[in-house]
Parts: structure tokens; C-alpha cells; sequence
């Protein structure tokens, strides 16, 4: 069998950088290398690169039932940057210390594809037919990935009805309400879309010593504040709405959700927990970017600022709309990326199955679903039709600072947490 710690080290040791904008090193290694083990096991795979050493990883597994849909099982092979001088060990070392393996994508997500080739390689046999992909640009915008393959390469996923992959599945120790220590495992079921918006303020241009009340840069920040300072409203999507109920539940933890007060003060008597949920209960519109002038003593004709706005499900039109009212006179706006949010049914077999396979490791595990605040490529699969579930599964200690390691510093993850994942892993393909 397979070790799943060396294959997550060997991974770490390609260093498959991403640093955006096109600016990143080759996956091609990192995807030969899988390719070569898949093959090695029988798993006839394919290399597809969107630009030159921008490469992803293709394959099929078989099925022992084929009357049953394929599942889609997915992965990036880049990283994010790392800054050797600020890590405790090389970065790309794939070194193991203190029961931990450490390095950049220990976590985000090398973990991952390890586990399932090593439950691959450990003779697990699917019911159902399984798509493999592990690709390039996860990082950036997935441009050169997940993107590009659905676009340019559908029929790849052909029969697949579901997916999983990053961002659910592991341990979250959360103190209850009589002390107990619960073991909760958020199932990632839902993203919060990403909409990138560029604003542009227009005024007239004139001497900075003049009164002008067409100021763009004026107009600008006044649109710039009304959006930063907007309270947006508590929107409880299915998955929101049912962690806050089963986490209340297992937590001990009394739950009110029948006003934007109760949700509050709920997510709040949760603790820790709480804090899964913090950034989804409501819409975000965060300004990053502003650009204006050229010279102090000039005024500009125009201004423009970026605004980073991530929408939960079913509240995209509503949003948009109170933002067009917030932008105020002489200030338009336009898309420079949108990826609308997804979700996937809370309950279902799919869901149920998790469940088992974690409950199976680990009987305390008290599993619910989640919905993330940021983004994967679940959102150029889920063009395709296809339901999407962040489900990595990882036994993580109590202590452990998981939310801090991917794109952190000295990123790691347990050695047991490997070896936990993979049997999980294992017993949810041959189940579901």
C-alpha cells in the first residue's frame, strides 16, 4: 500500500507556485507525477495544458456498479506563494516533524490528492465511476484549470452529478455547553459567489484650488463609504440555516433564528463554531483598490476603486440592486470577474454517505453542513450541473490552528490526519 505521507511530501516538493496573473511555476511536474502513479495502479490518465506547463490531470476510474452516475472527485495541484524566510522549515521541503508533515499545500490542498490516491492505491473499489481531476490556476482565477477544462473540455465530465473536494470533512473540537468536547465536521454544501466590481466615478476635471462640485474623486469616496458602511441583511441560506440548527443542537446551545437579533446573538453563544459561520450569514461588499489623480493640485476627471463583494445564494439581484442605489450620482459599475454562488442539497445521499465514512473513524463526529465564504473550483463544475461538496476529510487535534494554515505560514498538517482521511475517503468511495 501506498503511504499517504510520502505522497503528500513528494507533492509538496514540486514547487507549483501560483502568484497570479499568469506569473506561476509549472504544474506539469506535479501532473506527470500523478499521472505516473495512476498509471502505475492501472488508471489510465491524460495531461491537458491550457498554456504551456499550465497542466491538469484526467482520469476514470471504473465503477462496480455502472448503472449508477459518476462522481466527480477534484483537486488543485498549485499553491500559493511561500517566503522561505518567514517558515520554521523550507517551504518545499516535504519534511516531517513532530507528527507533522509540513510545507506549502499540506493543507490546500496536496493533502487531498495524496489521500486519494493512496485510498486508490490501497484497493478501494467505487461503486460508481469516478472522475478524477487534479488541475492547474486554482490559486488565480482558474483561467489555465478547472475553467478552461469545462469550457474547452466538457465532455471530460460527461455522467458526473456531484463532486467533492476541498474545504470540509475535518475535525473542529468545540467546547458544549457542559464541557463536553464535541467533534464537529463542517461538510462544505454551499460558496458564497465572488463578484469583483470596478467602480468609475466621472466628474470635470479642474484646478485643486477651485470649489468644483463635480469632483470625482469626491463622488468616488462618497460611494466608496455608503457601500463599506452598509449593514446588509441576515440571509440564511438552507446550509447557514441548518449548521446553526444541528451545531446549536450538539453544542447545547439555545438557537434563534427568527430575527436578524437572534441570528446574531446565536452565532455568537456558539463560540468557536460560530465563527465557521461569521462571514455567511450576511452579504459582503469590502472595497480593496482606489485609483485616482495624478497630481496633488489636479483634479481628476475620473476615479475608480475595486470592490471585493461576495453574495450567498439566491441574493445576487437584491444585492445588486441596493448597490446601484449606494453608488450615488456620476458613479458606474462594472464586472471585472463574477463567479455566481453555489449550493448543493443539505440532505441527501451524497451528504448522508460523508456522514457514515466520517462517524465510521470517528463515532462522536457530529457532521454539518457549512457553507464557505470564499471560493473553489466548484464554480466552473458546477456549470456542468454538477453538485458540489467541500468534503477532505482530516482528523485534526484540539489546538490545532487549521482556519491559519492554508496560505499561512508554516503550513502542516498531521500525520494521523493523513492516514484518517484516507480511510474515510476509502469507505465513502466504496459506499456511496
Amino acid at each position: 500500500m501506498a503511504d499517504v505521507v510520502q505522497l503528500c511530501a513528494d507533492l509538496i516538493r514540486f514547487d507549483t507556485t501560483n502568484r497570479g496573473g499568469g506569473d506561476a511555476e509549472p504544474e506539469r511536474p506535479a501532473a506527470e507525477y500523478v499521472a505516473a502513479f495512476l498509471d502505475g495502479l492501472g488508471i489510465p490518465s491524460k495531461i491537458l495544458e491550457a498554456a504551456p506547463g499550465r497542466a491538469s490531470v484526467i482520469a476514470r476510474v471504473p465503477g462496480s456498479d455502472p448503472s449508477l452516475p459518476a462522481l466527480l472527485v477534484q483537486g488543485h495541484l498549485d499553491v500559493v506563494p511561500a517566503d522561505a524566510a518567514d517558515w520554521s522549515v523550507p517551504p518545499f521541503a516535504g519534511e516531517v516533524r513532530d507528527g507533522y508533515l509540513w510545507g506549502r499545500g499540506a493543507t490546500d490542498m496536496k493533502d487531498f490528492v495524496a489521500m486519494v490516491l493512496a485510498a486508490l492505491a490501497g484497493g478501494v473499489r467505487p461503486r460508481r465511476e469516478l472522475v478524477l481531476a487534479f488541475v492547474a490556476d486554482e490559486e488565480d482565477r482558474g483561467d489555465w484549470g478547472a475553467h478552461w477544462l469545462v469550457a474547452e473540455h466538457p465532455s471530460l465530465f460527461e455522467g458526473c452529478v456531484a463532486a467533492i473536494s476541498e474545504s470540509g470533512g475535518y475535525t473542529y473540537h468545540v467546547p458544549a455547553a457542559d464541557g463536553r468536547d464535541v467533534h464537529l465536521y463542517p461538510v462544505g454544501t454551499a460558496e458564497r459567489g465572488t463578484a469583483h466590481l470596478r467602480l468609475t466615478a466621472r466628474g470635470r476635471a479642474g484646478h485643486g484650488s477651485r470649489p468644483n462640485d463635480e469632483n470625482a474623486v469626491t463622488r468616488l469616496v462618497g460611494a466608496v463609504h455608503r457601500i463599506a458602511a452598509h449593514r446588509w441583511p441576515v440571509s440564511l441560506t438552507p446550509a447557514v440555516r441548518a449548521f446553526l440548527e444541528r451545531a446549536g443542537a450538539a453544542l447545547g446551545v439555545p438557537v434563534d433564528l427568527s430575527s436578524s437579533d437572534g441570528v446574531d446573538a446565536t452565532v455568537a453563544a456558539l463560540g468557536p463554531a460560530g465563527a465557521l459561520v461569521v462571514p455567511t450569514v450576511r452579504n459582503s461588499t469590502t472595497p480593496t483598490m482606489l485609483d485616482a489623480g495624478y497630481k496633488v493640485n489636479v483634479i481628476p476627471s475620473t476615479a475608480s476603486a475595486q470592490v471585493d463583494v461576495r453574495v450567498l445564494p439566491g441574493t445576487e439581484d437584491a444585492l445588486f440592486a441596493v448597490v446601484d442605489e449606494l453608488l450615488g450620482e456620476g458613479v458606474t459599475r462594472e464586472f471585472v470577474a463574477n463567479q455566481p454562488p453555489v449550493q448543493a442539497p443539505v440532505d441527501s445521499p451524497w451528504f448522508s454517505a460523508m456522514a457514515a465514512a466520517l462517524r465510521s473513524e470517528d463515532p462522536e463526529a457530529v457532521v454539518v453542513p457549512y457553507c464557505l465564504g470564499g471560493g473553489t473550483d466548484a464554480k466552473a463544475f458546477a456549470k456542468l450541473g454538477i453538485e458540489n461538496y467541500g468534503f477532505a476529510p482530516l482528523w485534526l487535534p484540539k489546538g490545532f490552528p487549521y482556519r491559519a494554515m492554508a496560505h499561512g505560514v508554516d503550513e502542516r498538517v498531521p500525520v494521523e490526519g493523513l492516514h484518517f482521511g484516507t480511510r474515510v475517503l476509502s469507505r465513502f468511495l466504496a459506499s456511496v
